[in-house]
């Protein structure tokens, strides 16, 4: 299949160039094909989530496991048909974070109504939505007028898309289509969370903190989940993104946990150790780069600035990986607001790779 590339400005949506690709992309979806859009967080790998083959297409085209659940987007406010279709209730602390993160990088597990495919929440009672911000997907979405399930535009367990050049990377004549709008604004993806417990349960860190959940629905708690060991069968999963290998690349990512006046001299140290390998950094604005001029340097951010890290850090590993660095050397932030974010997918970045 050959993969259309349809290029969009988010700022002029409302040009006749952009609605006529807008429109094309739509007929895409309702036609049961699949289209890469971007969001606010990352590029998603979208399909009608209320067609069991479209979403059969998204686990192929991925080569993402059955047992891992979905996210399914939607592009109108609570009270409207769309969300209606898709589940049976919502509670009140799901209300109020509707109100306070909608639309955002919320996600929020709700009791799941009969029109929902088992395939897009692996078989569990409870299905991922959110409304996400970004103006291009949420215009597709009301032009297509059905919701839309879509996990990362990515081969699964890879490092995640933030530029439609990252999508083509990995789903290049695998999809039917991707709707390039440049860079997405988050680069992690959205928080999930189950406001139905108590107290609620984050199960995926992401650009919504629990600090900011806390301060509108209450108490909140981070899910945590001991390494399966490797004679286990998968089985379904909670939530989407709590898989335990996620969002890696392709090189060895070795992961440095070290206060910033210390990090120079242990990436320097752990650099010798990996001294016969090509050796990549991921490197904080706020620290000069370590090691020589062998060693292939990213640069990251500030490290007073977890949104700026955050950002950019699958743009690093990706640009790390296309240099064709053998071993990546990532520092782990602290984590304080979005800082978990990150520190949640280098760990699952980095697992099996120690």
């Amino acid at each position: 299949m050959q993969t259309l590339r349809l290029a969009v400005d988010p700022q002029h949506l409302e040009t006749a160039e952009a609605c006529a690709v807008l429109d094309r992309a739509a007929a895409i979806l309702r036609s049961g094909g699949l289209v890469a859009l971007p969001t606010e967080t990352v590029y998603g790998l979208g399909a009608n989530a209320l067609d069991p083959a479209a979403v059969a297409r998204i686990f192929a085209a991925k080569q993402r496991p059955s047992w891992d659940p979905v996210i399914v987007h939607i592009a109108n406010l609570m009270a409207d048909p769309m969300l209606d279709q898709l589940v049976t209730q919502i509670p009140d602390t799901a209300r109020a974070l509707i109100a306070a993160f909608w639309p955002g990088p919320l996600t929020l597990l709700l009791p799941r109504s009969a029109a929902v495919p088992d395939a897009v929440t692996a078989g569990r009672r409870l299905v991922g939505v959110r409304m996400p911000a970004h103006p291009v997907a949420l215009q597709l979405i009301h032009r297509a007028g059905v919701p839309i399930a879509a996990p990362s535009a990515n081969m699964f367990s890879r490092t995640s898309p933030t530029t439609a050049a990252h999508v083509l990377e990995d789903l290049d004549g695998r999809i039917d289509a991707i709707l390039d709008a440049g860079p997405t604004a988050h680069g992690v993806e959205s928080t999930v969370l189950d406001p139905g417990q108590s107290p609620m349960m984050i199960y995926r860190p992401g650009a919504v903190t629990a600090e900011q959940i806390r301060s509108v629905a209450g108490p909140v708690e981070m899910y945590r989940k001991d390494v399966p060991a490797p004679s286990e069968s998968p089985q379904a999963l909670p939530s989407p993104g709590v898989g335990m290998r996620h969002y890696a690349p392709r090189a060895r990512l070795v992961l440095i946990e070290a206060p910033l006046s210390e990090l120079p001299a242990q990436l320097a140290r752990t650099a010798a150790l990996y001294s016969k390998e090509s050796i990549g950094m991921m490197i904080p604005a706020d620290i000069a780069a370590a090691g020589g001029p062998e060693m292939a340097v990213f640069p990251w951010g500030r490290w007073v600035a977890p949104e700026e890290m955050a950002h950019s850090l699958y743009a690093g590993l990706r640009a790390l990986d296309g240099l064709g660095c053998t071993v990546i050397l990532c520092p782990v932030p602290p984590g304080e607001g979005v800082g978990e974010a990150i520190r949640d997918r280098l760990r699952k970045a980095a697992r099996g790779h120690s």
